[in-house]
């Protein structure tokens, strides 16, 4: 997993649409999931198992 802030060289070739924008493996993240521990948790764990 990498982590990039906005202001990142990573992040500028992306359209960051709020300061809660989250995308796993080229998908974005649904924001109601991106600010749930719990459904976040679900949510990686199912790419992961998926891979």
């Amino acid at each position: 997993m990498q982590i990039h802030l906005t202001d990142s060289e990573e992040a500028m070739k992306c359209r960051v649409r709020s300061a809660t924008s989250v995308m796993v493996n080229g998908e974005w993240v649904p924001l109601d999931i991106a600010l749930s521990e719990e459904r976040m948790a679900s949510f990686l764990g199912d790419r992961v198992m998926g891979a």
